[in-house]
């Protein structure tokens, strides 16, 4: 009964997790107002959030990775990620956090797009269909501008954070199987803290010379929308596998939207809104497989800080059971 009970809570774990990434950009704009620059907020995020994580990671047991999944997996931090984040918080400093929430969130889209065209995945109906009307979508949240304030250049580095994101979840799929998610989380995050650190430093240093009020909206980022995020989420998807998980997690842009209209007054239009709901859709829709869901193994940091599962069944110490590699034209997951 308690075992029952406690998978029924996968869901609910599961929205949690959305809701506390969501929150992130609403952060991250209040964060600005108080001084902090996008260059501060990265590498604070980052910088806790890697010692928490290692710190986590070293209390359990288990192989460590070595040699070159080890210099992979700091790479895809210094590289990937810490450009998907760069450019995710430089877009937030010049769009409302709603309109890019929804940009953000035609990875997915693009996902499916690059695992056919890298002949990883096959292109269904149902697919073409999801791609077709996640693009009419994408075209109505660009064009339906009004309510809310348009910004190309915005708008260009939120496409490029959605791009550098897919980049990266397509190399990254060559190497995560072999790694447990908490190790792997806590190497992403110090590949892209020491990135950011070299930037700061090459830079002249970051200015830490905001309002008290910053380190109060940089706390709830780190705590909030990185740290709750994630073991909320991998609690969840324990609880209910990469495909419901997946779907559950389109939650967070609706988040994003709600809270900034609610504390920010950003205000999407008619078609701005009917467009998101369409990508929205598209992306669960793109979840969903035929036959029972396998075990989930354990991927690559999303956008707000969790990771990615895949449709693969784990042996002892994390190694993959099955050679075949997973399908990847999904956000399996956030």
């Amino acid at each position: 009964m308690r075992r029952s009970m406690l998978d029924g809570m996968g869901p609910l774990l599961c929205l949690l997790s959305a809701t506390c990434f969501g929150a992130m950009a609403i952060f991250g704009k209040f964060a600005y107002q108080a001084g902090v620059s996008p260059s501060a907020l990265l590498l604070v995020r980052f910088g806790l959030a890697a010692m928490f994580l290692a710190g986590l990671a070293s209390l359990r047991p288990g192989p460590r990775p070595r040699g070159r999944v080890l210099l992979v997996a700091l790479g895809l931090g210094a590289v990937g990620y810490a450009t998907q984040a760069t450019l995710f918080f430089e877009a937030l400093q010049l769009m409302d956090a709603s309109l890019l929430s929804l940009i953000l969130y035609t990875y997915p889209i693009l996902v499916t797009v690059g695992s056919v065209l890298l002949g990883r995945d096959r292109l269904t109906p149902g697919r073409t269909l999801a791609l077709l009307t996640a693009s009419c979508g994408t075209l109505l949240v660009l064009l339906g501008a009004g309510g809310v304030a348009f910004h190309p250049l915005g708008a260009l580095l939120a496409f490029g954070s959605a791009l550098t994101y897919t980049v990266y979840i397509l190399v990254s799929d060559r190497v995560v199987h072999t790694v447990p998610a908490l190790p792997l989380s806590a190497l992403v995050m110090t590949g892209a803290a020491a990135a950011l650190t070299g930037k700061a430093l090459a830079t002249g240093g970051v200015d830490v010379a905001f309002a008290p009020a910053g380190w109060f909206w940089l706390a709830c980022i780190v705590v909030v929308s990185t740290i709750l995020a994630m073991l909320t989420f991998f609690a969840g998807l324990r609880r209910t596998g990469p495909s419901t998980a997946a779907i559950l997690s389109t939650f967070e842009p609706v988040v994003t939207t709600a809270l900034a209209a609610l504390t920010l007054g950003e205000l999407l239009t008619a078609p701005q809104l009917l467009g998101g709901l369409l990508v929205l859709a598209s992306a669960a829709a793109l979840q969903l497989r035929p036959g029972p869901a396998p075990e989930a193994a354990e991927l690559p940091l999303r956008p707000g800080g969790a990771p990615e599962a895949a449709e693969l069944q784990l042996g002892p110490g994390g190694a993959p059971e099955n050679a075949e590699p997973p399908e990847r034209g999904r956000r399996s997951v956030q």
